[in-house]
């Protein structure tokens, strides 16, 4: 019954999700730019980072997370997925790496280490990264095209699906129903930052904090939905901290968090579209 309510709902929307999925180079670039500003503040030395407080390294130009062999964690290991992508195009990669390849290094001390040798493996891994930053963007981009079914996909209310369903196109088009290339952006960067909110395992005391749960809470009061997006978000990540366990002190990345947040928001006139 689910499947017919949506496929109904799918026929009835003004604009089709389809011509997301057909971003021009142009539009992958600006949001490599955008996303990797935020992540690696724009500066190729933070391609390959380990961040205090965590258990495993963050790469590229959207820090995608990478476990040492046997780690396990409640977060997506995303790295691998760009890898696959990569893989599945052909790219040409370090020939020690593959989607199946465990981070090398099983500490932070250890990666640093290998860095301040200028060790063989570290150096190709980063000038790897550094070659393929429009390949990544285009990793970025497909993983948000999969996001809105795999949300559905989670989801038993039909009402809430359609809810969903809206809220992510609203974001994403123009009433003309061409693609806005800001909203573009901030989904994007929403669910390389947070995730898609579908994983029982990034939850906090059962709530989650990724673009499911964003959409989900937005006011439908507020006319501006740049606005309703960015305010959601930053109530998730603030219910993220206040579920979150003392001992990883996630208050320290509030700030951060919500300067990050801020750049969903755009000059006024731009909602008129």
């Amino acid at each position: 019954m689910k499947k017919i309510i949506l496929s109904i709902f799918f026929v009835s929307l003004c604009v089709s999700a389809a011509p997301v999925a057909k971003l021009t180079k142009a539009q992958e670039l600006y949001i490599a730019e955008k996303v990797s500003r935020n992540e690696i503040l724009g500066n190729d030395a933070y391609l390959i980072h380990w961040n205090y407080g965590e258990d495993f390294a963050s790469l590229g130009i959207g820090h995608f997370i990478w476990f040492s062999k046997g780690h396990t964690e409640r977060f997506r290991e995303v790295f691998p997925m760009v890898l696959k992508y990569m893989e599945d195009r052909n790219v040409s990669m370090p020939s020690w790496l593959t989607s199946k390849t465990p981070l090398p290094w099983n500490s932070k001390q250890e990666l640093y280490a290998a860095k301040a040798r200028n060790d063989k493996q570290y150096q190709e891994l980063f000038n790897f990264l550094q070659n393929t930053k429009d390949i990544q963007a285009g990793f970025l981009a497909d993983r948000l095209f999969k996001a809105l079914p795999q949300m559905l996909d989670t989801i038993d209310d039909p009402g809430k699906a359609v809810l969903i369903e809206e809220r992510f196109n609203k974001i994403l088009y123009n009433r003309d129903g061409s693609l806005n290339e800001h909203g573009v952006y901030v989904l994007t960067d929403y669910v390389n930052f947070k995730g898609e909110g579908t994983l029982p395992s990034e939850r906090y005391n059962g709530q989650g904090w990724g673009l499911l749960q964003v959409l989900e809470h937005m006011d439908p009061k507020e006319s501006d939905r740049f606005k309703a997006f960015s305010d959601s978000a930053k109530a998730m990540l603030s219910r993220r901290i206040a579920n979150s366990p003392k001992a990883r002190g996630e208050e320290r990345w509030r700030k951060g968090w919500n300067k990050r947040l801020d750049t969903y928001l755009v000059p006024k006139g731009d909602n008129a579209k």
